[in-house]
């Protein structure tokens, strides 16, 4: 593995000197809390990326889909995030476990700007917030109660470039691997990635809510 570059940038002098200082109107974009505007971004949204911290130290980022404004704002402060049923990892909940804090990233779908949003999170059960958050009558076992600290709209030019909502414009992706091919690879399975794709398809069929 490569070790040695031409340079390796160890301090924020250095790395203004390269960037130079944001404007003030993006330092002024920060608020500690969720606004209306915030929370009709929000209740629009049905996809984020939820990034945590284990005890290992390294960083986690797992996705979460559900229909538009499936993350609950509680009040200006508190964010809910249900838990679905899954492959019961549930890296995120361990990390919070021992590192509560927690990074959301919200995206709409052909929408040009994104919102971010970090604070302190916890694993949390409430029937009336689990009732509420049901989706097709099943209630998630789980929410994660999210302490707002901070969140701003992020102009999205990383959208822009990669033509993320122009299928025209989408890459070619005939030899990507499949998620079965992935997971025989990785996991070393005895299982053939036939096998594995019809398991796939089942759990996708029969374990969505």
């Amino acid at each position: 593995m490569t070790t040695e570059f031409d340079e390796v940038i160890a301090d924020q002098e250095r790395l203004r000197e390269i960037i130079g200082e944001p404007s003030h109107r993006i330092l002024g974009k920060v608020i500690d809390h969720i606004d209306e505007i915030c929370a009709k971004y929000i209740a629009a949204c049905p996809y984020i990326i939820v990034a945590t911290r284990g005890a290992d130290g390294l960083l986690d980022q797992s996705p979460k889909g559900d229909p538009a404004g499936f993350v609950h704002v509680r009040d200006p402060k508190t964010i809910i995030v249900p838990d679905r049923f899954g492959n019961k990892r549930v890296d995120s909940f361990e990390n919070l476990l021992v590192h509560p804090e927690v990074a959301l990233f919200f995206i709409i779908p052909d929408h040009t700007f994104t919102l971010r949003v970090s604070g302190k999170g916890r694993i949390v059960r409430d029937q009336a917030l689990q009732k509420l958050l049901a989706v097709d009558g099943r209630e998630p076992n789980l929410l994660m109660a999210v302490t707002v600290e901070e969140a701003f709209l992020h102009c999205a030019k990383s959208i822009a470039r990669a033509n993320l909502w122009k299928p025209e414009k989408w890459p070619d992706t005939s030899e990507v691997p499949s998620l079965a091919e992935g997971m025989v690879a990785h996991g070393k399975l005895s299982d053939s990635v036939r096998e594995m794709q019809v398991i796939i398809d089942k759990d996708y069929q029969t374990r969505m809510y």
